[in-house]
C-alpha cells in the first residue's frame, strides 16, 4: 500500500484528504448507484450485525495470538474473470510442456540416455554461458521444481486428474537423474536446489506423490556437499575466490522456507535443522530486526523472498526476532523502495533512501520491477504478515501488486519467451518479453497464479476474512458444517463487490472485509439491501457479526478517490496518477509538464471501462491500468507543476 507512504501532490493547496468531491487532492469518482448509498436510507437496527474494525496487532502482541489459518487451493474457486483467465492459461500451457525436455538436462549430467529437444535459454547444458554476455546455459534445469510446484498447486485447485498424473510422472522420472555430480562446476546449487526442494514438497502435500519425500531425500544429499556451512551474502561470495562471477549469485539465504516446509510436512527433522542452519542472521536478519535498514545495494527479489524464510522461523521456532525482522524489512521496502504500482527495485536492486535513485532509474532503466518473480515474493511475505499480525494493509499493498503489474504480464510463449520485467522508462517503455528463454520469471509465474484464490480469504475458528475483491468462491468447514461465500465482482473497475453467504443452517459467525486505507468518505457496507455501516474505518478489516442465513447477500461499495504519487521525496513532481488500488498509465503523445488540476480531472470513459481520460490544455489525455495495456507506448510517471 504505497499510498500512505508516498508523498501525496496537493492540488490547488487543498489538504489531501478533503472530503469535499472534486476538490483538493481527492477528486470523488463515485457515483450512487446502489439503493443502500442513498442518502435516506436508515441505519439497520443493532440485531442485524454488530459492525466495527478490528485492529492489528503490535510487534509484541504476536504472542499468544495465533495466526489466521489459510484456506487450502482446493477451498478457494476462482470464477470467471482475469484471474482465472490468467491461471487457466498457465496451467494448460504446463500440462502440455514435453516432459524429455523438462528432464533432459538432468538426465545428460547424470549421464542417462536423455532424449527430445532441448528447451533453450537459461534451462540448457551449454557451454556457450557468459556472465557479461550470452546466458545459454546458464542455470540448466532451474526451475524444474517451480514448473513442479505449479502443477501440484494446479491440480489441488483443480481436481485435475491428467495433471496429478503428470505431476507423479515427473517425480518418478527425475529420481534416477539425481546425483551430486549434477552440481559440479554448477553457478547456483542452493538456487536452483530450493526450487527442487518447493516442487518436491509440492508435489507430495497437494498432489498427493508418496515417492516424493524419499526422492527428496535423495535430491538433499546429493546438493548438500555443494553448500557452504551457512547463508553467504553476495558480498561474502564475491571476497572468496570463484571462476566466474555468476559463482557469487547463489541464493542460500532463501533456502530456509522451504526446509521449515519440508519439515511440518513431515520430511524429517533434519530439514528444520538446514533451516536454521542457512538463516542469515548475522548480515540481514539480525540488523532487520534491531530496525537497521540494510536493504540498499541488495538484490531485490532474492531478499524479499528470504523475508518469508524469517516469517517461517517465526512460525516454526516462536522467533520474535525473525518477525520483527520481516516487519521491518517490508516496511522498509513498503516505504522507500516502491513504485506506484506496488512493484520495487529497478535494475533488480534496492536503492539508498534520500538518493532520488527511484526517480533517477526513470530515465535510464526498463527494469522497473520484476514481474512474476517479484509479485510471488510479494504475495507470500503479505499473506504471512497478514496472517500473523490481522494488519490490513498488507492486503492493501497485495492489491496494489496484483492489479498493476502480474495481472499485466504477457502470457508465456512456447519457445520459452517470458514476460519479466514492467517498464517504468519515461523516455520510451513498452511490454515485452527478457531476451533469454526460460528465465526465472517462467517458473515463478504459474506459481503466483495458482496462490491468487489462496491469498483472497483467511479464517481463524470464529471468523473469516476476504482479503482480495476478486470473482471467486470460498467454502469453510467449520464444526462439521459447510459455509459458503461466492464473490462476484469486477473490482477495481466497478467499485464494488456483492458476497453470498450459503450455509446449511443458520449460523452465527463473523465475517471481517478488508476497508483500503484508501477507501474515501462514502464507502458502504449493506446487509440483504439495507446499509448497516457508512463510511468504515480505511486501513482496518470491517467486522460484521451475524447469524447469518442461507441466501444472506453483502454489498460493499467503495469510494475510490484520485490522487497523484510522487516517485520519491526527491521528484516531488514526477507523480503518477493513482485512483484507489489503480496505477494509471498515459498513452498519447503529451505534453512535457502537466497541471495537477488536469490529472485529477482523469476520470472512466464509461462505467466499469479500462479507458480513462483527463481533460488537458491540448485536448485529452488517455490512461488505462496495467492490465489492459497491449503494445501501446506508455509512461507511468508524468511531470506535474
Amino acid at each position: 500500500m504505497v499510498r500512505s507512504v508516498r508523498k501525496r501532490l496537493p492540488a490547488s493547496g487543498s489538504a489531501a484528504n478533503s472530503s469535499d468531491a472534486g476538490k483538493g487532492d481527492v477528486f470523488n469518482m463515485m457515483q450512487s448507484r446502489r439503493s443502500f448509498l442513498a442518502s435516506g436510507v436508515a441505519l439497520a437496527a443493532t440485531s442485524l450485525a454488530k459492525v466495527h474494525g478490528a485492529p492489528a496487532l503490535a510487534i509484541g502482541d504476536s504472542a499468544g495470538i495465533a495466526p489466521l489459518d489459510p484456506f487450502t487451493y482446493g477451498d478457494v474457486e476462482l470464477l470467471e474473470g482475469p484471474m482465472r483467465r490468467q491461471f487457466d492459461a498457465n496451467h494448460a500451457f504446463f500440462l502440455a510442456l514435453d516432459e524429455d525436455m523438462l528432464l533432459k538436462p538432468f538426465r545428460q549430467r547424470a549421464g542417462l540416455p536423455a532424449p527430445g529437444e532441448d528447451m533453450g535459454g537459461w534451462y540448457d547444458n551449454s557451454p556457450e554461458f557468459d556472465p557479461h554476455g550470452s546466458f545459454h546455459g546458464f542455470i540448466p534445469g532451474h526451475s524444474f521444481g517451480q514448473y513442479l510446484s505449479g502443477l501440484a498447486r494446479a491440480y489441488a485447485m483443480t481436481g485435475s486428474k491428467p495433471t496429478q498424473a503428470k505431476v507423479q510422472r515427473l517425480v518418478s522420472a527425475f529420481a534416477p537423474t539425481i546425483t551430486t555430480k549434477f552440481y559440479e562446476g554448477y553457478h547456483l546449487p542452493a538456487y536452483t536446489f530450493d526450487k527442487t526442494n518447493c516442487g518436491l514438497i509440492d508435489a507430495y502435500e497437494f498432489g498427493g506423490v508418496a515417492l516424493a519425500f524419499e526422492v527428496l531425500n535423495a535430491a538433499t544429499d546429493a546438493v548438500l556437499p555443494h553448500l557452504p556451512s551457512k547463508a553467504m551474502s553476495r558480498a561474502e561470495q564475491y571476497a572468496q575466490p570463484h571462476p566466474d562471477e555468476a559463482y557469487c549469485w547463489d541464493e542460500t539465504y532463501t533456502l530456509p522456507e522451504n526446509f521449515f516446509l519440508a519439515y511440518k510436512r513431515g520430511a524429517g527433522n533434519r530439514y528444520r535443522d538446514l533451516a536454521v542452519r542457512f538463516l542469515e542472521d548475522d548480515s540481514y536478519f539480525g540488523p532487520l530486526s534491531e530496525g537497521q535498514n540494510v536493504l540498499p545495494g541488495e538484490h531485490a527479489y532474492s531478499h524479499v523472498n528470504a523475508l518469508s524464510s524469517a516469517m517461517q522461523a517465526y512460525l516454526v521456532l516462536g522467533s520474535e526476532k525473525h518477525l520483527r525482522a520481516a516487519r521491518n524489512g517490508f516496511e522498509f521496502v513498503r516505504t522507500n523502495q516502491s513504485f506506484a504500482t506496488g512493484g520495487w527495485g529497478p535494475g533488480e536492486t534496492f536503492r539508498k533512501p534520500g538518493s532520488g535513485e527511484m526517480g533517477a532509474s526513470l530515465n535510464f532503466s526498463h527494469a522497473g520491477f520484476e514481474t512474476p518473480c517479484g509479485a510471488y515474493g510479494h504475495f507470500k511475505i503479505t499473506r504471512y504478515l497478514l496472517r500473523v499480525t490481522r494488519d490490513s494493509r498488507y492486503g492493501d499493498s497485495m492489491e496494489r501488486v496484483l492489479y498493476n503489474t502480474i495481472l499485466g504480464a504477457k502470457p508465456l510463449k512456447e519457445d520459452g519467451s517470458s514476460f519479466y520485467y514492467s517498464d517504468y522508462n519515461n523516455r520510451f517503455a513498452k511490454k515485452g518479453y527478457h531476451r533469454d528463454k526460460w528465465p526465472c520469471c517462467s517458473g515463478t509465474f504459474p506459481q503466483i497464479t495458482a496462490d491468487y484464490g489462496i491469498s483472497s480469504y483467511f479464517h481463524d475458528a470464529s471468523a473469516l476474512y476476504v482479503n482480495l475483491y476478486v470473482p471467486s468462491r470460498a467454502t469453510w468447514t467449520r464444526g462439521g458444517e459447510r459455509i459458503t461465500l461466492t464473490q462476484r465482482t469486477d473490482y477495481p473497475h466497478r467499485p464494488e463487490s456483492q458476497i453470498e453467504v450459503n450455509v446449511d443452517t443458520a449460523n452465527a459467525f463473523t465475517i471481517f472485509l478488508r476497508i483500503p486505507a484508501w477507501a474515501a468518505p462514502g464507502t458502504a457496507i449493506a446487509v440483504n439491501g439495507k446499509r448497516i455501516l457508512a463510511d468504515p474505518e480505511p486501513g482496518r478489516f470491517a467486522r460484521l457479526d451475524r447469524t447469518w442465513a442461507n441466501g444472506d447477500r453483502i454489498e460493499i461499495e467503495f469510494n475510490m478517490p484520485t490522487a497523484l504519487e510522487a516517485v520519491d521525496p526527491e521528484h516531488p513532481n514526477m507523480a503518477a496518477v493513482v485512483h484507489g488500488p489503480l496505477a494509471l498509465f498515459a498513452l498519447d503523445q503529451m505534453p512535457p509538464i502537466f497541471r495537477r488540476e488536469e490529472l485529477l480531472t482523469a476520470a472512466q470513459v464509461s462505467t466499469g471501462s479500462t479507458d480513462w481520460q483527463a481533460k488537458i490544455a491540448t485536448g485529452k489525455l488517455t490512461l488505462r491500468p496495467f492490465a489492459a495495456i497491449e503494445e501501446q507506448l506508455y509512461r507511468l510517471y508524468l511531470a506535474v507543476g
